[in-house]
C-alpha cells in the first residue's frame, strides 16, 4: 500500500474543515481533505443549517402569503405538506455542494473519499467501501462535526421518533408534534411546525427558553410561540417514550403524558470522534464525543488540532469556519496568542428570528457595569409596517457614562442581518452610541431601528 504525505491533512469538509483547507492552500501548504460522505459540505450543508433554514423559509413564505390580504383568498384551498415544503431545500443543498466542490478544485486541494482512522500519531488510514490508502502528515486538523445525541433508551428506528437529522426525511404531514429540548434547534423546529399548522408541544428541561440569551428577548419569543399556538412546558424531564403504531407518548417525570404523531428529540449533540483511533494516541473524547483543546485548538498531541463542533462550544457554523482558519494560522505562526472570539454574533432562526452580539443585561448587572438601554419596537418603523413584520424589537445596551455600545439584541424579521450593523460599530476603536445618532440611515429601512433605539437610550440618561 503506497503512502502519500501532506503538510496538513484536514478531516471533515464542513465549515471548520473548509476554513482550514482554504487557509492552508492560500498559504501554499500541501494540503488534502478527507470526507466520508459522497458530497462535501458536512452536516451543516446536508442535515443541519442549510436544509432546516431552507425549510423555515418555505414555511414562512407560505404562512405570510396566507395572511396577505391580496394573496390569502387565492391560497385558501392550497394545501402544501411538510414533505413538499422540505423539497425546496434540495435545490439549495445542491447549489451549495457545487460551489464548495469548486472551491477545492480551484485551490488544488485533493478530496480523499472515505473514513479516517489514526494508525499512529502521524499516519491515517482512509478507508472507502472497496479501497483504502495511508496518509502521513506533519499536522492534522480534525473537523468531523457532530450529530444529534441519542439516549440509549430511545428507539430511533421507530418512524415516529426522529432527531434533527432524520426529521428532514420524514415523509408525512404531522397533525401534532412533541419536541423534547427547547434549545436553539428545538425552538427553531417549534416555529417551523407551528407555522405549518401542526399542534406543537415544546418540552423544556429548564425554566425558560435559551437562558444564554437576553431575558426580554426570550420572553418575546415565548409569547409569540404561544400566540401561534405552541404549548411550552418548562422544567420537565423525560421519564420514558412509548412509540405506538399510530402515535407516540412522551412520559414526563412530573407524571404528565403527551401524545402526538411525532416526537422530535432535540436535546444535545455528540461529536463525531468515534472509530478514529484517537484513544490509542491518548486523546479521549468526553461523554459527548468532544475533544479537549487549548486556546490554539491543539489536542493533547500538539500537531493534531480539533475545530468546530467536535471541539465543543460554541458549535456554530460561523465560528467553526473561523476556528479552522485560526488552527492553520497557528501552524504557520506558533507564536500566535490563544484565539479569542471577539464580538461573535449568534443567529437563531425561529419565526421571528433572534440575533445578538455582545453582553446581556444579566452579565452587566453581575459585573456592576453602569449601563442603560435604548429600545426600538418594530411596530414604530415604516418599513416594518409596509412589510407587515411589526413583531419585534431592537435593544442597544450601552455604558451610561462613556456611551460605549456593550451589546445589541434583536428579535424580529431579519434580525440575523440587522445585528451586523451593531457588531461593526462595536468593533471600531471609536465605538459609541452617538454613531447611530449622527449617521444618516436610508428611509424607510429596518436599519433605522438603530437611530430610534439610540435616541430612546439617550433620553433615559439622568
Amino acid at each position: 500500500m503506497s503512502t502519500q504525505h501532506y503538510e496538513v491533512l484536514v478531516i471533515g469538509s464542513g465549515p471548520a474543515g473548509e476554513g482550514a483547507a482554504m487557509m492552508a492552500s492560500k498559504n501554499h501548504k500541501r494540503v488534502a481533505l478527507v470526507e466520508r460522505y459522497h458530497d462535501v459540505g458536512g452536516g451543516c450543508t446536508h442535515w443541519g443549517t442549510i436544509p432546516s433554514k431552507a425549510l423555515r423559509h418555505a414555511v414562512k413564505t407560505l404562512h405570510d402569503a396566507r395572511l396577505n390580504p391580496f394573496l390569502g383568498p387565492a391560497m385558501a384551498d392550497l394545501r402544501l405538506t411538510f414533505p413538499q415544503l422540505l423539497s425546496s431545500a434540495g435545490r439549495v443543498v445542491a447549489t451549495q455542494v457545487a460551489h464548495r466542490q469548486r472551491y477545492y478544485q480551484r485551490n488544488n486541494v485533493p478530496l480523499l473519499r472515505g473514513s479516517a482512522r489514526f494508525l499512529d500519531a502521524n499516519t491515517v488510514e482512509v478507508s472507502a467501501k472497496s479501497s483504502s490508502q495511508r496518509i502521513t502528515a506533519d499536522h492534522f486538523i480534525i473537523a468531523t462535526g457532530s450529530r444529534p445525541y441519542h439516549p440509549p433508551e430511545l428507539d430511533f428506528s421507530h418512524p415516529r421518533v426522529v432527531d434533527s437529522d432524520t426529521v428532514l426525511r420524514y415523509d408525512e404531514n404531522p397533525f401534532s408534534v412533541t419536541i423534547y429540548g427547547a434549545g436553539v434547534i428545538g425552538s427553531e423546529y417549534a416555529s417551523i411546525f407551528v407555522n405549518l399548522g401542526a399542534k406543537v408541544t415544546l418540552v423544556n428541561t429548564q425554566d425558560r427558553l435559551m437562558s444564554f440569551l437576553d431575558g426580554e428577548i426570550t420572553e418575546a419569543l415565548s409569547y409569540h410561540l404561544r400566540q401561534q399556538g405552541c404549548i411550552i412546558r418548562h422544567n420537565e424531564t423525560m421519564q420514558g417514550v412509548e412509540p405506538r403504531e399510530n402515535d407516540v407518548v412522551l412520559h414526563l417525570s412530573s407524571g404528565r403524558r403527551i401524545k402526538s404523531d411525532l416526537l422530535l428529540w432535540a436535546n444535545g449533540r455528540t461529536g463525531n470522534s468515534q472509530d478514529m483511533g484517537l484513544e490509542a494516541l491518548g486523546l479521549n473524547p468526553d461523554s459527548r464525543g468532544q475533544l479537549k483543546v487549548n486556546g490554539h485548538y491543539q489536542t493533547g498531541q500538539a500537531h493534531i488540532y480539533a475545530v468546530g463542533d467536535v471541539a465543543g462550544p460554541p458549535a456554530l457554523a460561523s465560528a467553526a469556519y473561523v476556528q479552522g482558519r485560526y488552527a492553520v494560522s497557528h501552524i504557520l505562526d506558533p507564536q500566535l496568542p490563544p484565539h479569542r472570539f471577539e464580538l461573535m454574533p449568534n443567529g437563531i432562526y425561529t419565526i421571528p428570528e433572534i440575533s445578538s452580539v455582545g453582553r446581556t443585561e444579566a452579565e452587566l448587572q453581575r459585573d456592576q457595569v453602569p449601563y442603560e438601554v435604548g429600545q426600538a419596537n418594530f411596530r414604530q418603523l415604516a418599513r416594518a409596517q409596509m412589510t407587515e413584520e411589526t413583531a419585534g424589537l431592537l435593544k442597544i445596551l450601552f455604558h451610561a457614562e462613556t456611551l460605549e455600545v456593550l451589546g445589541v439584541h434583536c428579535f424580529g424579521d431579519r434580525a440575523s442581518e440587522i445585528v451586523h450593523i451593531g457588531q461593526t460599530v462595536m468593533a471600531q476603536p471609536s465605538n459609541s452610541l452617538e454613531y447611530f445618532i449622527d449617521t444618516t440611515f436610508n428611509y424607510p429601512t429596518m436599519a433605522e431601528a438603530y437611530r430610534v433605539a439610540a435616541h430612546n437610550g439617550l433620553n433615559r440618561l439622568a
